[in-house]
């Protein structure tokens, strides 16, 4: 069993990053509760569970690490410390086997997000973590920690306390950056959060929209200057979403707010050359018409009516030159960006200039972050969870040293 440090620690937000660190803390014999405002813990982790759980990504370390962009450097050293071989290990042990997917991704067996956090909450319990659900921080008095909880106000007093309240996508899971005011009045700076993994609004026509709404774009090859990605995209009612657009996003939601609006480019048959897909368009019977001109050329209902909603539309060029080149760089303009409450993830959080090596706050060493509360944002494919996982054990270890 392990010796108890006789110290105790307060976690604020029962996600990855929060039930990382009481993992972590609770091992080497701290006495740890947990306080999260929803009924049950880990909401938006059960979510992500619905669509396989991808836990994380099996490209090399040095490739892994570059997806965090201006982040790098400071999430580097809490991802080698955990990577996801440590991750997959973790898994296994907790009975979870994992395996590699086609692209890479690594997913439980299971494909589901319920049977890890269950063992997960078990061995949790078995290190005599306790979890405090419907209980709302409200803030710092005198050196403790407040809550609005089910049976009435409490007070926390602690050793050492650590926050892993999320950013602001999906709110109704938990996470809706409620925290930012309460952070910059403790002398936090704090970048504002915004849409990352997002959709786009675009003005589509009214009969696009009920058409098409809900359908898959694919496969399509998406640029916006010198960046491009292929995959599957997705058109709502108000505009675009789905990974490739979401590989995007960033640099897609900046020139948004910098210009108020957005080119997106479109390879609507990225599998034939320019050349192979004008001979398929030029070879159709005198007298047939535009549409099925594109329809025995393979493009899909959906892209062929996608032409006449590209911006310059909508009539469409009879010359099969002409059509090509819209098909293979058809110009859709984005208007805005979709709402913070539809994102997969956020970015913004705490500056980093306002975090100590080990994860505490520089204006109060005795408070730590981590998770997406920090100022990062990576592309969807594993990389999110990772950093969760990586940066809640890395402020519980920050932790211990300072309870030492």
């Amino acid at each position: 069993m392990t010796a108890s440090l006789n110290k105790r620690a307060i976690i604020v937000g029962a996600g990855p990053a929060g039930l990382a660190a009481a993992e972590v803390l609770a091992q080497a014999g701290v006495a740890v509760v947990i306080h999260d405002r929803m009924p049950n813990p880990a909401r938006k982790f059960l979510l992500a569970g619905r669509g396989g759980l991808n836990l994380t990504h099996s490209e090399p370390l040095a490739d892994f690490l570059v997806r965090y962009g201006a982040a790098q450097t400071r999430l580097e050293p809490a991802i080698r410390a955990f990577t996801p071989d440590h991750l997959r290990a973790w898994c296994e042990a907790l009975g979870i086997e994992t395996f590699i997917g086609s692209s890479g991704r690594v997913f439980p067996k299971q494909m589901k997000a319920s049977p890890l956090l269950r063992a997960w909450l078990a061995r949790l319990d078995g290190l005599g973590v306790q979890l405090v659900t419907r209980s709302r921080w409200t803030g710092w008095s005198d050196g403790a920690l407040t809550f609005d909880t089910a049976e009435g106000p409490r007070t926390e007093r602690a050793d050492a306390f650590l926050f892993a309240l999320g950013g602001a996508s999906w709110p109704r899971l938990g996470s809706d950056g409620s925290w930012t005011d309460a952070f910059t009045a403790h002398g936090a700076t704090i970048s504002t959060l915004k849409p990352s993994n997002n959709g786009f609004r675009v003005p589509w026509s009214d009969i696009f929209r009920d058409r098409f709404a809900g359908q898959p774009l694919k496969p399509v090859h998406i640029s916006h200057g010198a960046s491009e990605m292929s995959g599957e995209a997705i058109i709502t009612q108000s505009g675009i979403e789905g990974g490739a657009i979401y590989a995007l996003s960033p640099l897609l939601r900046d020139r948004i707010a910098a210009e108020g609006s957005a080119d997106l480019v479109l390879d609507l048959s990225p599998n034939l050359t320019a050349a192979e897909l004008a001979k398929k368009i030029s070879y159709a019977p005198s007298g047939t018409s535009t549409a099925n001109r594109l329809r025995r050329a393979g493009l899909t209902p959906i892209a062929a009516s996608l032409l006449r909603e590209r911006r310059g539309g909508p009539g469409l060029p009879t010359d099969p030159a002409e059509l090509t080149a819209i098909a293979k760089a058809c110009v859709i303009q984005l208007t805005g960006v979709a709402p913070i409450e539809r994102a997969i993830s956020t970015a913004g959080g705490i500056s980093w200039d306002s975090i100590n090596a080990d994860y505490s706050l520089t204006s109060d060493p005795r408070i730590f972050v981590a998770g997406e509360m920090l100022d990062w944002e990576a592309p969807t494919g594993g990389y999110l969870l990772q950093a969760c996982f990586a940066t809640g054990r890395a402020a519980a270890h920050g932790m211990l040293k300072r309870l030492s």
